[in-house]
């Protein structure tokens, strides 16, 4: 039986049908969860994709937080499921309290847009177990409230504990504290990463198959196509 992934769409969602075909191009099998629907369907992992939940009111991710379907997820989470947010996912899990600091307005104050290098920094959790310790990729970048910060013993603890998934090469485009693109929780089961990898899963899109690695590991396969 495949690994069932699914994909919470808000209203304002935007990637979630690329979620969605990311996971089953590795294999795994998407299963649609709504926000409004408490339930998780027996899903085996969760990914809360990018897009304007709820429009970006108050502040991203914010009303999210408090949407019928994330109080499952934010339990289930604290029990172990494997947990992906994806750009406005990302933060979402922060507003959540399953992850720390805030991700804020860009420092140049315009929407960035490109094909950005990152280094995978761990590869222990289950979305990142398909990549080599260090390796390099390249996803598409897009948001306008991508900087992440947080206080300098938060800082302090995710790089002591190894909680940094991945890390921006060749230039910060965001301002984000450390260069910090992704971070994960303390158990690993929660991920939170800006750039977007279900938009580089296939050759003809996109600026590769870098982004494949995140489906792949969650679906249970070991090497990266």
């Amino acid at each position: 039986m495949p690994v069932r992934v699914g994909v919470v769409s808000f209203p304002g969602s935007l990637d979630d049908r690329d979620a969605a075909r990311a996971v089953r191009i590795a294999g795994a099998e998407s299963v649609s969860l709504w926000h409004a629907d408490p339930s998780l369907h027996d899903v085996d992992a969760v990914i809360l994709p990018g897009g304007f939940s709820y429009g970006d009111y108050l502040r991203c991710g914010a009303i999210a937080r408090f949407s019928p379907v994330m109080q499952t997820v934010v339990a289930a989470a604290r029990d172990g499921l494997p947990v992906l947010g994806i750009c406005n996912g990302f933060q979402v899990l922060c507003e959540s309290h399953l992850l720390p600091g805030a991700l804020i307005r860009n420092d140049h104050r315009k929407f960035v847009c490109k094909e950005q290098p990152l280094r995978i920094e761990n590869v222990s959790t289950p979305w990142t177990s398909s990549y080599r310790m260090r390796q390099d990729i390249v996803v598409p970048l897009k948001n306008g409230e991508g900087g992440y910060i947080a206080d300098e013993r938060t800082l302090a603890e995710l790089e002591a504990n190894g909680r940094v998934v991945a890390r921006y090469l060749g230039g910060n485009p965001n301002g984000s504290y450390h260069d910090i693109a992704g971070i994960c929780n303390e158990r690993g089961n929660v991920v939170g990463l800006m750039p977007h990898p279900e938009h580089a899963v296939e050759a003809l899109t996109g600026p590769g198959t870098d982004g494949l690695g995140f489906f792949l590991g969650v679906a249970g396969v070991q090497e990266a196509a």
